[in-house]
């Protein structure tokens, strides 16, 4: 196939953008810059060589409309919240009660500590959706405990690093909040949509554990001083469980009865999670303001991103980006799962090298029309707008999971590394690691297969 002069320009402005970030420059000005940079020369070529990629003053100016749709946007608004949510429960305490009263329950199983960190990290993914506080704080409050106790390195490392993760899937995600906006979804539909996977992970990973503890218990040994399970220890274990899943039920559940919107409802997150500092005695100004300062830092450089990101969007589209993709990916001949299966395997391979914002601001708004278009037979699953966008989003969301685990660029063995006790070398993380990387593609294949995983429980509410 000839490659028109526009062709070349959209080639190029991928190379700019992937040589720049691996450059270390900040993703957001390479964004901007990559976009304001090739608008130049696409204006240079537009008017010394035959293109006519349309781009001019007056095409550049419709930006400035475009950015503040994203600042009118009230769907973002959920972003700060439930950052801010995130950020004031992991002061809260909550996550150290739980630890100490489940450990005792699950003290008599083998793995039953790494079980534990789990099912935190599943409380956790289900009320903050912050990656990095949730694997710091599993990271600082299991990793010494489990040394201790003898565990094998790579499990005990990798079952922090990956149940600190479900938080990205999880609702209420920020990531999900993101998608839906990029795809022209319903945020509802992707928090319910994403309830199932994201169980279904919890639950490969705890059946993981527990064949792993059945087959080398020496690897996952029980507590010295691990005692049996009294009446006390359950109840301490309901009181302390209670307060957090109180906040889900009133955050996603007003979501999903349809009483408030997800907007609202991140607002709702957000008090009640300075109630519940409040009533363990953790919050004080120091703490607020120290919460507060985070959210800002965490929701401006997101922001940020999408202000780069709309810029570099506009350019590659007037270079005629979204043809020249469409008609690479048609051209294939895969057929319409075939082509899911080949841009999911695009995105785990990008997952490697960038973060789960950038391709989601960057892949998703390109290969939305695409895959909208497609032929895809999942109707029939209840009154669900837009079942294959919702579906494919959930996909995209599951393979942006093991985006964080794999190196060089997975944040969570990073922040994983920078808790760790003394001896622990960054090679013994990636051995932990991989076998929750094939659990989570597990997962994937049954998203894939079984589309009313996603669009049931959606179309059971609107039903």
């Amino acid at each position: 196939m000839m490659l028109e002069p526009d062709n070349w320009l959209v080639i190029g402005m991928f190379v700019t953008f992937i040589t720049l970030l691996m450059s270390g420059f900040p993703v957001a000005w390479v964004l901007a810059g990559t976009g304001i940079l090739f608008a130049g020369v696409a204006y240079l070529t537009d008017n010394h060589w035959e293109t006519m990629t349309g781009l001019d003053y007056n095409t550049l100016g419709l930006l400035v409309g475009r950015i503040f749709d994203i600042m009118n946007n009230w769907v973002l608004v959920a972003l700060p919240m439930f950052i801010f949510m995130g950020l004031m429960l992991d002061k809260s305490g909550v996550a150290e009660r739980m630890m100490h009263s489940m450990q005792k329950i699950f003290g008599n199983i083998k793995g039953g500590l790494a079980i534990t960190v789990t099912l935190i990290g599943i409380i956790l993914a289900a009320s903050t959706g912050i990656i990095g506080a949730s694997v710091v704080l599993l990271g600082v409050m299991s990793l010494p405990i489990m040394i201790q106790q003898k565990y094998h390195k790579p499990l005990a490392l990798g079952t922090v690093a990956a149940a600190g993760c479900l938080g990205i899937l999880i609702p209420p995600s920020i990531m999900l909040v993101i998608m839906g906006d990029q795809l022209g979804v319903s945020v509802g539909d992707l928090f319910m949509g994403a309830v199932f996977p994201g169980v279904i992970l919890g639950i490969l990973y705890v059946a993981y554990i527990l064949i792993y503890g059945y087959f080398k218990p020496e690897n996952a040994p029980l507590a010295a001083d691990h005692e049996n399970i009294t009446l006390k220890d359950v109840t301490r274990v309901f009181l302390d469980i209670v307060p957090p899943a109180l906040l889900i039920l009133a955050v996603l559940g007003s979501i999903f009865m349809g009483i408030a919107t997800v907007t609202e409802a991140s607002g709702v997150g957000a008090l009640g999670s300075i109630i519940l500092a409040w009533a363990y005695r953790k919050l004080n100004f120091a703490i607020f303001k120290e919460v507060v300062i985070n959210a800002m830092n965490t929701s401006a450089y997101i922001f940020a991103i999408f202000v780069g990101a709309t810029i570099f969007a506009l350019v590659l589209r007037e270079c005629g980006g979204d043809e020249l993709i469409e008609s690479a990916l048609t051209g294939l001949g895969l057929g319409p799962y075939g082509l899911i299966l080949f841009v999911l395997g695009v995105v785990f391979l990008l997952g490697f090298f960038l973060d789960w914002i950038e391709i989601s601001l960057i892949i998703l708004p390109l290969l939305g029309p695409i895959i909208g278009g497609l032929d895809l037979d999942i109707n029939g699953y209840g009154e669900v707008d837009n079942p294959s966008l919702v579906w494919f989003a959930l996909l995209v969301a599951v393979t942006l999971q093991t985006s964080f685990l794999t190196p060089p660029v997975g944040f969570a063995l990073f922040y994983l590394k920078g808790v760790c006790p003394p001896g622990v070398k960054l090679t013994e993380i990636y051995r932990g690691v991989v076998p929750f990387i094939i659990l989570q593609l597990i997962g994937l294949a049954l998203v894939f297969a079984f589309p009313s995983l996603v669009t049931w429980l959606p179309a059971m509410a609107y039903g």
